[in-house]
Order: C-alpha cells, then sequence, then structure tokens
C-alpha cells in the first residue's frame, strides 16, 4: 500500500521544533530544539513502523475517473452508412471510369505517394460520397504545415496504415520460432475539394501537372490489361449475352468484344469474372456455392465487385462495369445487417487482386 508522510526536514534555516525555537535568539536552547525536533521525527518513524507491523494503515483513495466512452458509430459504421445511403439512389458508389488528366491513381496532394492495398477503394467511395473528381489527398498534420485546413463542416476518409508486428515464440523443444504478422489501424486523409487555404490552389495544379506527365495513352494502358488478363490460366469462351464464371469447368464466359460500349467496358468486366475464378478450391477457397438472390451470393458477388474496381485501378482502366442493378438490393441487405462486412469482402477483394497482379515488391499501403 503506497502511503505519502508528507515532507522530510529542510536545511538549517528551517524549523522542525515547534514555537520553542522562535521565541529565543540563536544558542543553546534553539540547538535544543533542534535535537529535541529530529529525535521525536526519529521517535514518530520508529512508531509508525511498528503499527504498520501489526495492522494496514488507514488510507483515503480517489476514485478511479471512468473514462468516457463513446457510443456514436465508428468510423467503418459511417462509410457503410453513407454507401448504402448511395446505393438506394441507384448508385454504385464505387464505379469510376479512368481519368488520366489527373494521373488516375488516388496520391497524396503533396507528396504525391500513391495509395495502395484496398486503400484506393476506399479513398473511390469516399469521391462519390462527397461528389468530388479530384484524386488527391493528404492528412491533417501536414496540410496544417503548409497553411491548409479542411473546410467547415467537412469529413475525413478512413483508410488503412499497415502495421507490422513480430514476436518470438518457444516450442516445446526450446525452439525459438519468430511470429510476424500486421494489424491495421484507420488514419484519417481530406479531399483536396474539402480543404482551403492560399497555398492550396498551387498545390492541386502542381500535382495534376506531375501526375498528368506520368499517365500512358488509353492504347498502351488497353493493351497492357489485356496482356495481364491474358495471362491469366482459366480459359475464356466468347459468344452469347451473359459474362459469367463456372466453377465447377473452372471457366469464364463473355459475349464478344462488340457487344461492349468501350474496350475499358470489355476489361472491366473481363477482370470481374477472374475475381470470381480466384475463389475456386484450387485458389483461395471462397464460397461459390450460392444462388441468386442467397447472401452468399451477394457476398461473393460485391467481393468480385470490389476486386474488379481495385485491379482495375492497377490496370489503370477504371471500372465500367456495365450490369449491377439486379445486386443493389442484396448489398444493401447485407451491409445494413452486418456493416463490418463491408471491410470483409475488402480484404478477401485485395487476396484475389493480389493473385491476379500482385503490386510491385516492396510497395506499402501510403496511409498520407
Amino acid at each position: 500500500m503506497a502511503v505519502s508522510f508528507g515532507s522530510s526536514p529542510g536545511g538549517p534555516n528551517e524549523s522542525h521544533s515547534g514555537g520553542e525555537s522562535r521565541r529565543f535568539p540563536h544558542g543553546l536552547r534553539r540547538r535544543k530544539g533542534y535535537a529535541s525536533g529530529f529525535a521525536a521525527l526519529a521517535l514518530a518513524a520508529v512508531a509508525i513502523a511498528v503499527l504498520r507491523s501489526f495492522a494496514p494503515m488507514a488510507t483515503t483513495t480517489r476514485p478511479r475517473s471512468k473514462s468516457k466512452k463513446f457510443e456514436g458509430p465508428s468510423p467503418e459504421e459511417r462509410l457503410t452508412a453513407s454507401i448504402v445511403s448511395l446505393m438506394e439512389k441507384g448508385v454504385a458508389p464505387w464505379r469510376r471510369p479512368w481519368d488520366g488528366t489527373g494521373g488516375g491513381h488516388h496520391v497524396n496532394l503533396i507528396s504525391g505517394h500513391r495509395y495502395r492495398g484496398a486503400n484506393p477503394i476506399l479513398l473511390t467511395l469516399g469521391l462519390h460520397i462527397r461528389g468530388s473528381a479530384l484524386p488527391f489527398w493528404c492528412g491533417f498534420a501536414e496540410a496544417k504545415r503548409l497553411g491548409i485546413f479542411p473546410r467547415k463542416g467537412s469529413k475525413a476518409v478512413h483508410i488503412l496504415r499497415p502495421q507490422l508486428h513480430n514476436r518470438e515464440e518457444a516450442g516445446d523443444g526450446g525452439e525459438v520460432t519468430l511470429k510476424s504478422w500486421a494489424s491495421y489501424r484507420p488514419v484519417a486523409v481530406f479531399n483536396a475539394a474539402d480543404l482551403e487555404g492560399p497555398a492550396l490552389a498551387g498545390l492541386i495544379e502542381a500535382r495534376k501537372l506531375a501526375e498528368g506527365v506520368e499517365s500512358k495513352p488509353e492504347p498502351e494502358r488497353l493493351e497492357a490489361a489485356e496482356a495481364v488478363l491474358g495471362a491469366w490460366p482459366v480459359p475464356v469462351s466468347f459468344g452469347g449475352d451473359r459474362a459469367c464464371y463456372v466453377p465447377a469447368i473452372d471457366r469464364i464466359q463473355l459475349p464478344d468484344r462488340a457487344s461492349f460500349h468501350s474496350p475499358a467496358a470489355f476489361c472491366s468486366t473481363w477482370a470481374h469474372e477472374q475475381i470470381h475464378s480466384t475463389g475456386h478450391e484450387s485458389r483461395l477457397k471462397r464460397d461459390l456455392g450460392g444462388v441468386f438472390g442467397k447472401a452468399r451470393y451477394a457476398r461473393e458477388e460485391l467481393v468480385a465487385e470490389l476486386g474488379a474496381v481495385l485491379l482495375g485501378d492497377r490496370l489503370e482502366i477504371g471500372s465500367e462495369i456495365e450490369s449491377h442493378a439486379a445486386y443493389l438490393g442484396h448489398w444493401i441487405e447485407m451491409l445494413k445487417a452486418e456493416p463490418t462486412v463491408l471491410f470483409q469482402v475488402l480484404r478477401e477483394a485485395r487476396q484475389a487482386v493480389d493473385l491476379i497482379y500482385p503490386e510491385a515488391h516492396g510497395e506499402a499501403e501510403l496511409s498520407a
């Protein structure tokens, strides 16, 4: 038990012997006062030690202050609610045609670093929610250093920053193994359209110029995308009016190219069906056994939908998938019942895309 006794005796100018030493000039009686004072303190210390050996001392303790519990919706729940609101209006808020004029990729407004992992999907959702077309973002602290601040009432988008962990674990035989794993924490970033400050306009123009210089012409991007899609080992049959993946024979069916309104839409639909094929039992072993109208089917369709968006971002072709209206109602129902399923689906979508077209080695998800 921790006990406080107060301050210890001070220096030679402090008095600890009571009033007597203050009523006499410096001399013998004052010195006696000091001696008696120290003796009294010593006796008191001994007495306290003896008492403590027999019974605990009574102390008063302050009640612990209870931390205020936040009972509002989490950032994940707010994001899901915003997505559901757009979907109820008939919008698939992750669709985004490729816009090469600003580079197309989601990047940090100040550094130009590209956001990776599942973050492009989260940022595309953020663009739709706030009606912006600028794929430029930055954190509050770095914007503040340049005199830039979020507009009143604007809201951040929460992306995921990876954190790597390591721990040594001893085995039964005494051997030590190193266990490594990653966790993710949400980090807030603001869209350039939600910021204000004297330096903002110049930063946006400089970033547009820098990103535009690096962009590739559309024919080159589409050719590169088809090369990646064509290298996937699942065979494709062309013809008919339906795009689908058939798990039983591990084959993709696509309409002829002329059936699509653009080459990018053709590649996006092909990418969607390839994401489905990653769930085959010989690959990622997702549940592909659902039927239309059921929750399992709707969940797998959302994995393919978001996976195609992420793959379209890596291939620089956008996400112009033509048919989605039939699934919106099922997705709304699913996300309302369990808002966190969105982030489970995002994780599976990223795993699927990494199997088809992994990011360059060593490239990490950037947070700001």
